[in-house]
């Protein structure tokens, strides 16, 4: 590979794509808003089997003239919502910002996106915001973001492309600066240089990137794998890792999703051969792929399959098919013309004439795999003649659900094939070898795991230190970690604010715990509404108490205990009239705490109890 590189300024890259106009006022979340709505638990980073370092120093050394800072709010102890800042000379680059899934404990929450204070605190200093691909993890808080922070977006076509759909949804195209830019391009900053490199990954267009400054290099990987035979025919640029690691790498921070598995991970290739074997086997069965919207390697061998056995292929889920409209559209899907139908078309051909390729492969309540499965789906009935292959691996914590999915098809007589029993899926993250190998070639006198659980950041730790890093100089961050570099071989550890922000609906960070503890409670026990009438002079009692309940018990076949319920309501009334003083908020209070006490000690459950009393 040639040493020179092609510079790429911000005032005359011939890719941008220039856009200028008003940020929405009304979705607009001030940073006091967002700490108010947070509260999580603090984690404490810590620089491997030494917790409480702060400073590690080896020899007596120069310091820097002004400390490389790099902060993680988010992508930490867990899987998405990535965002890592980086900060010279009071001026900083953001790598990537995802978002989140909603867990279990997160009932009516739509995503988790970080907690952005700290950037908007500093949103003077950000020069520019940088992409590694375009996943949701990577690019699905950025347009939350750029509410805040005024800052040029840079990545490669496919990744713009798709951040742009996101912005247009959020009707904010016209201000948001996206600039186009190529491996190998060197893109200068302030008083950074960014270089992008070449990666692999289960999405085109991957990027690493080299951030140099005036004291040293750090790279950050992204998310990568090293595929020897990749679809698009560009193999990972090893050979600039090692010259970079050749001529000195302060840091690396590298991805650990896969760090727990041993060997290589198989390239992508390996699936079209799975699906050319399905696929003819599959004989006069109607085919249906479920896979990531985002996974256009694996859309594309779908799409090579069914139009050489000539077959059709209609898509279902609107992620999938903005994603496949966009990579059309910018060249990097190859689709025959006639091959791709609409979801409408499907009942004008026979089973043996069709493959539909769906989002919900982890099982998702509203994706289309999922409903087709329910029978809820409007467009696609299962069937005994239906053969679904689930082209993707449960990411941790949706097992579950997609097993629930897997029961629920083959109830309808579908044939289900997951990857445990075919080849129908490989991983886009990198496994122990070829994390080892990227250690090896850039050869960084610091290492910060990142991407993934506690359990992948110390295993990637471990890896570290197998391949020659001293554990002083490896550490394990959590989200709201700032590693501060002072110099050459000293760094020290500080906090930033981090954490969770919840979006459900419009509201963003308007949901707090306290919030999703309430939701839990009616989820689990549901609600009782005590409603009564009281003289505001007297205080007594005007009419029968009344009791309504919903998600506790059945009101028809507990007649006794609803019977009992507002006799102990009707005693809480009778002391409220006696006693002098007129506070209709203590009246309520002990009306919640009897009844609460009564049901508890009746039925064994907690409902939310809402007292309304009305004083005339």
């Amino acid at each position: 590979m040639s040493n020179q590189k092609q510079n790429t300024d911000s005032s005359n890259n011939t890719d941008k794509i220039k856009r200028y106009g008003k940020y929405s006022k009304a979705v607009k979340q001030s940073s006091q808003k967002q700490s108010a709505s947070v509260k999580t638990k603090k984690q404490t980073a810590y620089h491997y089997r030494k917790k409480k370092t702060s400073i590690t120093e080896k020899n007596a050394d120069k310091s820097f003239s002004s400390p490389i800072k790099i902060a993680f709010l988010g992508g930490l102890n867990e899987v998405g919502k990535n965002l890592t800042v980086i900060e010279y000379n009071n001026e900083i680059i953001v790598i990537d910002c995802g978002l989140a899934f909603p867990d279990a404990s997160m009932p009516g929450i739509d995503l988790v996106i970080p907690d952005f204070t700290y950037l908007e605190k500093n949103a003077h200093k950000v020069k520019a915001i940088f992409i590694t691909h375009g996943h949701e993890d990577h690019i699905g808080g950025l347009s939350y973001l750029l509410k805040v922070v005024n800052a040029p977006v840079y990545s490669t076509r496919l990744t713009l492309g798709l951040v742009e759909y996101k912005l247009s949804e959020a009707k904010m195209t016209s201000k948001v600066k996206l600039t186009v830019i190529k491996p190998d391009d060197v893109i200068k900053v302030g008083g950074f240089s960014v270089e992008a490199i070449h990666v692999n990954h289960s999405i085109p267009d991957a990027l690493a990137f080299a951030i140099k400054c005036k004291e040293g290099v750090i790279i950050h990987t992204g998310d990568f794998k090293i595929d020897s035979t990749p679809i698009d025919g560009g193999m990972m640029n090893l050979a600039r890792l090692g010259q970079l690691g050749n001529e000195g790498v302060l840091c690396l921070m590298a991805d650990s999703t896969n760090a727990e598995r041993p060997g290589y991970t198989e390239s992508e290739r390996k699936v079209g051969e799975s699906f050319e074997n399905l696929f003819r086997k599959a004989g006069q069965r109607r085919l249906i792929v479920a896979t990531f919207a985002s996974n256009i390697h694996r859309v594309q061998q779908i799409i090579n399959v069914a139009a050489s056995l000539g077959r059709k292929v209609a898509l279902s889920g609107r992620s999938l098919e903005n994603v496949v409209a966009i990579s059309q559209e910018l060249g990097y899907l190859n689709v025959p013309d006639g091959v791709i139908i609409g979801i409408d078309a499907v009942r004008q051909y026979t089973d043996e004439e069709l493959v539909i390729i769906t989002t919900g492969s982890q099982g998702e309540p509203m994706s289309a795999l999922t409903r087709m499965a329910m029978s809820d789906h409007r467009k696609v009935k299962i069937g005994p003649n239906d053969c679904v292959i689930i082209s993707a691996t449960p990411i941790p914590g949706n097992e579950k659900t997609v097993g629930k999915v897997v029961n629920e098809l083959m109830k309808l007589g579908a044939n289900v094939v997951y990857e445990r029993m075919y080849d129908v899926h490989v991983s886009g993250h990198a496994c122990q070898e070829e994390l080892k190998l990227i250690l090896g070639l850039v050869k960084p006198k610091f290492f910060i795991p990142v991407h993934g659980e506690q359990k992948h950041l110390q295993k990637h730790s471990h890896m570290g230190e197998a391949m020659g890093i001293p554990s002083d100089n490896i550490i394990v961050a959590a989200n709201g970690t700032e590693v501060s570099f002072l110099s050459e071989n000293k760094f020290a550890l500080g906090d930033v604010p981090a954490g969770n922000v919840f979006v459900d609906g419009y509201g963003v960070g308007d949901v707090g715990s306290l919030v999703l503890r309430e939701r839990k409670l009616l989820s689990e026990d549901g609600v009782i509404v005590v409603s009564a009438v009281v003289d505001a002079v007297s205080g007594y009692n005007l009419s029968m108490p009344e009791i309504h309940s919903r998600g506790f018990v059945f009101v028809k076949d507990s007649t006794a205990l609803f019977d009992e319920a507002v006799n102990i309501v009707l005693q809480d009334l009778d002391k409220y009239s006696q006693s002098k003083r007129r506070d209709i908020n203590a009246l309520k209070n002990r009306i919640k705490e009897d009844m609460l006490r009564f049901m508890y000690e009746k039925t064994k459950r907690s409902p939310v109890i809402i007292p309304v009393i009305q004083e005339i």
